[in-house]
């Protein structure tokens, strides 16, 4: 599983529930097309998080690296309706930091005749 996750925080005066709102439609909508094997949205509890990331953590799985690339294809084409629900998040974040990680060990990996 590949995991591409997003910290950040929202802009001022934006409701938190509205937020998750406009997430859950967008993630949603992208997992009903297939490009997206699930997600998860976890926000910062007890002001405990390493110090430059965002109160809020989207966790966003892909099965493979095709998957990912079709959905960022997808989102990217920046037409409707896909178009306006991504604007609906991206517009409401800011301090947004990325990365993409993948589950390891890795399912194909062999052991027992490495070299280093």
């Amino acid at each position: 599983m590949n995991i591409y996750n997003a910290w950040f925080d929202l802009k001022p005066g934006l409701s938190d529930v509205e937020f998750c709102d406009r997430l859950a439609t967008y993630m949603n909508g992208l997992a009903a097309e297939g490009l997206l094997a699930g997600w998860r949205l976890m926000r910062r509890k007890l002001g405990l998080s390493a110090a430059d990331v965002g109160e809020f953590h989207l966790m966003m799985e892909f099965e493979t690296l095709d998957q990912f690339d079709r959905a960022f294809q997808r989102v990217g084409s920046r037409r409707d309706p896909i178009e306006s629900l991504h604007f609906g998040v991206n517009s409401s974040v800011q301090n947004v930091k990325f990365a993409l990680y993948r589950d390891f060990p890795d399912d194909f990996r062999h052991r027992g005749d490495e070299k280093f």
